[in-house]
């Protein structure tokens, strides 16, 4: 389901403006191709961009009849995505998502998959979890859906402030885990 909207050829104009603009040397052996594997790298990177989470949700409805109403965890998904501000990498990301069932669960590969497509865009990382949760609330129709994420923001580590190191975390939460006591409970789970 991956995006055929991205313009791989003004990508590529771009990569070559980049690399003019920074007085790169083009002709040699390791540049040559450098703006064509710039395109691609970013067409990647957004290939979720023009893909609505209603989508998402259809794509990746995989679920299954379950009595059980205990809290399912996945967490420590990689993924990395790219800041809409500077478009400078996130990486080092590690999701984690809870979710309370009602009546059916969803596959567990599809979860690190519905991580992946809402990281797969120009990003805040705060809109990422919320996305997950969409995601999923449309999927399973349920309210009960956490995510935490960290990362560390090449925007924080890499330029301007340069504190390498510096890791970013975010809560984004629905229904009983807005409570205290439920978000603790998710928490300590994973190890936090």
């Amino acid at each position: 389901m991956v995006s055929t909207l991205v313009d791989k050829e003004k990508l590529e104009e771009a990569g070559y403006l980049i690399l003019q603009a920074v007085n790169a040397k083009l002709s040699t052996e390791e540049s040559k191709r450098t703006a064509q594997r710039f395109a691609a790298m970013i067409a990647e990177q957004c290939a979720f961009m023009a893909i609505d989470n209603s989508d998402i949700a259809k794509e990746f409805n995989k679920t299954f009849e379950c009595r059980n109403n205990d809290i399912v965890i996945v967490k420590n998904i990689p993924c990395f995505s790219i800041c809409e501000h500077h478009l400078a990498l996130m990486y080092n990301m590690k999701i984690s998502v809870g979710y309370i069932p009602n009546g059916r669960v969803i596959g567990l590969s599809k979860i690190a998959r519905i991580a992946d497509a809402a990281s797969k865009r120009l990003q805040l990382q705060e809109r990422i979890g919320e996305d997950i949760i969409d995601v999923l609330e449309q999927i399973l129709n349920i309210k009960d859906v956490i995510v935490h994420i960290q990362a560390e923001h090449a925007c924080v580590t890499a330029r301007g402030i340069a504190k390498p190191g510096a890791i970013t975390e975010t809560i984004a939460c629905d229904g009983v885990f807005c409570e205290a006591s439920r978000k603790v409970e998710f928490l300590q789970a994973i190890k936090l």
